[in-house]
């Protein structure tokens, strides 16, 4: 269980939710766990199977707070709330702010750019002394090209275009190095620049499924505060894409997804067997190293961070959902501007 900022986070499975006076309690094998009051939660969100009281669903009605179901990997199931909503305003707020995201946009590439940054910085900390020279020179003028186009971000004001030329630039210039961050010798195993739709080798592959889960957990994020998923700022809008969505992992894949695709490689949890090819030059992940991933992704995110903003630690397969809130306050006027989420 952990609250952050005026939200609820039951993440224990097995867990009961009830009513008590005028608190909220959660309990573990019939033993209390948290205990918080009414007047101090504006939402509650539960990860997995969680019992709730029809008590405890009725006053979270009759308080205003709202009540967001998801499953075990974070997918949106429900939400619960009363008759009254702020959502409707919510989103009005978005749609009028899509029209104008220059603010927004600036925020979330130097939270992408920066941490582009720090994971090229950690690897050089940590292994630098094992890279050979010209990897070691490589990474060094990325990271310094990278302090560049940030600082062009923070001055670029309302033109579009720079910010969309920037982030170009930086995510061409960190995947250009992005193989000196491979350790192993399977050759098949290393990196020879992004390919999507299909990914066309084992690494490719691997990023490609963890950014989708990345993404199941921002699209759940947003709905649980009552963003609309489909409206983003970065990305245009498009039928059938989940636009926000794609904007808030924008800053987050690189430590969530990338830090974690290194690890997976460099440890040797997944390899080249663990790939296969299929028509069209496809490469697909075979289902026994999906398994692996998925348990290092669960794994990964009860990990704890200390949320710059918050002030406080919390385990990072909540930030998307702490971000989401953030960027709802903001369009709300409750914040002067959106803070990302920078990784130290």
């Amino acid at each position: 269980m952990k609250k952050l900022l005026n939200t609820l986070y039951v993440t224990s499975e097995g867990a009961a939710l009830r009513k008590d006076g005028e608190n909220a309690v959660v309990s573990v094998d019939g033993a209390e766990r948290a205990r918080v009051p009414f007047h101090m939660l504006a939402s509650i969100v539960l990860f997995g199977p969680i019992a709730v009281s029809p008590a405890m669903i009725g006053a979270a009605a009759a308080q205003g707070m709202t009540i967001v179901l998801l499953d075990r990997f974070g997918r949106f199931q429900a939400r619960i709330e009363g008759p009254v909503s702020g959502n409707v305003l919510l989103r009005r707020a978005q749609y009028a702010a899509s029209e104008a995201p220059t603010d927004i946009v600036r925020a979330l590439l130097l939270g992408k750019i920066a941490n582009q940054r720090t994971v090229l910085m950690r690897a050089l900390r940590d292994h630098g002394g094992e890279m050979a020279e010209n990897a070691r020179q490589a990474l060094d003028a990325t990271v310094a090209r990278l302090a560049q186009i940030l600082r062009r971000v923070e001055l670029a004001g309302g033109d579009a275009k720079v910010l969309r030329g920037a982030e170009g630039e930086a995510a061409a210039l960190y995947f250009g190095v992005f193989d000196h961050l491979i350790r192993t010798n399977e050759p098949e195993m290393h990196f020879r620049g992004r390919s999507r739709r299909p990914p066309l080798d084992p690494v490719n592959a691997l990023l490609s499924f963890l950014y989708t889960l990345l993404t199941h957990d921002c699209r759940s994020a947003a709905e649980a505060v009552g963003l609309d998923p489909a409206v983003g700022f970065l990305h245009r809008d498009r039928p059938g894409r989940p636009s926000l969505a794609l904007d808030l992992m924008e800053e987050l894949r690189p430590v969530l997804a990338d830090r974690l695709a290194l690890s997976l490689i460099n440890r040797r949890q997944v390899s080249a067997g663990d790939f296969e090819m299929r028509g069209g030059g496809a490469v697909m992940m075979r289902d026994d190293a999906r398994r692996t991933v998925l348990t290092a992704w669960q794994e990964r995110k009860r990990e704890e961070r200390l949320h710059p903003f918050v002030g406080e630690k919390a385990p990072l397969g909540l930030v998307p959902y702490l971000q989401a809130q953030m960027l709802s306050r903001y369009l709300r006027g409750d914040l002067d501007a959106y803070p990302p989420w920078f990784w130290k």
